[in-house]
């Protein structure tokens, strides 16, 4: 009996965790126990000693159920104090912050250009990156050896039989609003499009550009002046103007180059150049079955980063593909 006891208290003291204290009280104090089988053998002692040796086995029995209930109360302090030390939280300590995203400005600058022709009742267009060659230069007057379809100009996609490029300018879209709209047509055409430059500060392969469109009766230069002031000034603000001076684009005639008086710029208010407009070419009316007697339009088209450029004063181009989160938190975070 000493023996079974000894054996209990030794293995009580040795449990480390509530796991092993309960495979102690299996094993020392169960049913299958050494001392439940002394407990169990009184039934075949004799009537004069029955008392004797039941008061013993009680007594070792009880010095096991008492072992077992201090060490569990040991354990189970133990085991809350390690759980609350894990489960601690240091007030003092500086909180981890999530650094939230922001939407690029060039997105957020796009967006604001759809708006202000939305707000003219214009429609969004939008079309394929990958372009085939005749929605991307033949339609639009391009001649079959202008340097603008060079491979040194434009990606091609091979093999070369397929006559798939990617656009170098949303012009492409125009054509397909022409050929798949009813007329009128007033058409806002955003998106990527792609050149073989090389990235630095004011060159990138992949750019955006917007590009806008009406075919209409009767419609003049003047109506193209007075769409680009009412733009100019919903972006740069109301002292903004344009000037329209002559040049020549493939798909318009007469041509112009658009400037604008900024009157924010970083080194004083002064005439800026942004792109290219004019009245489109009969030749682009013809292709899209569009007799350029009845109807005429006119087109104009802009880069996105050179605007975000000259509205915000970015001075490197580079930043804006980049991906960093930093360059467009600074520009807030708008939804």
């Amino acid at each position: 009996m000493n023996a079974a006891v000894d054996a209990a208290l030794e293995a009580i003291a040795a449990a480390t965790d509530s796991a092993a204290l309960k495979a102690v009280r299996s094993a020392h104090a169960g049913e299958a126990s050494p001392l439940a089988a002394l407990n169990g053998s009184l039934r075949s002692v004799p009537n004069d000693q029955k008392a004797a040796l039941g008061k013993l086995v009680g007594q070792a029995r009880g010095r096991v159920a008492k072992a077992l209930s201090e060490r569990e109360g040991e354990i189970v302090a133990a085991e809350t104090e390690a759980r609350l030390a894990a489960e601690a939280i240091d007030v003092t300590a500086v909180p981890l912050r999530r650094v939230p995203g922001a939407r690029h400005p060039l997105t957020l600058l796009q967006d604001r250009v759809s708006d202000i022709f939305v707000g003219m009742g214009w429609e969004i267009a939008e079309g394929p990156e990958v372009e085939s060659e005749w929605f991307n230069f033949d339609a639009l007057n391009f001649d079959a050896d202008h340097p603008a379809r060079a491979m040194q100009d434009t990606f091609f996609v091979e093999p070369l039989e397929s006559h798939l490029v990617l656009r170098t300018h949303t012009s492409p879209v125009q054509v397909r609003s022409l050929l798949e709209r009813e007329l009128p047509v007033y058409v806002l055409a955003p998106g990527r499009v792609y050149r073989t430059d090389e990235l630095d500060a004011t060159h990138t392969p992949v750019f955006m550009q917007f590009e806008g469109l009406a075919v209409d009766k009767g419609l003049t230069m003047a109506h193209l002046r007075g769409t680009l002031d009412h733009f100019v000034k919903s972006v740069f603000g109301d002292d903004a103007k344009v000037r329209l001076r002559p040049s020549y684009f493939p798909f318009t005639e007469p041509s112009a180059e658009l400037d604008f008086w900024h009157p924010t710029f970083k080194d004083g208010p002064r005439w800026i150049e942004w792109g290219g407009c004019g009245m489109i070419n009969p030749n682009v009316l013809r292709s899209a079955g569009i007799d350029p007697e009845v109807y005429s339009g006119f087109a104009f088209g802009m880069g996105v980063e050179r605007g975000l450029m000259l509205r915000d004063g970015v001075q490197d181009m580079r930043e804006m593909v980049e991906g960093d989160v930093r360059f467009s938190q600074q520009f807030g975070m708008v939804v």
